[in-house]
């Protein structure tokens, strides 16, 4: 008898970093860009207009899930 494995489609366990900043309405490319010349969170919370709490949530989720996060198998 033979086995058929059936493929997967990768899924999302969380949304990713673009789908949270759209949602809080904050540009990503800009938030990204904030990241990568190491601004500190004042700074990207006075210039993308939400608080240091909101910018400390999405560094987090950047550093523990990078940009998204996406399981399953081929």
């Amino acid at each position: 008898m033979e086995e058929y494995l059936r493929s997967r489609v990768p899924w999302s366990t969380e949304p990713s970093l673009k789908q949270l900043t759209e949602e809080i309405g904050i540009d990503f490319d800009r938030f990204i860009y904030g990241m990568k010349y190491d601004k500190s969170d004042v700074e990207l919370a006075g210039e993308l207009g939400v608080t240091e709490k909101t910018i400390q949530h999405l560094r987090d989720h950047f550093m523990r899930k990078g940009l998204g996060s996406i399981m399953g198998q081929d």
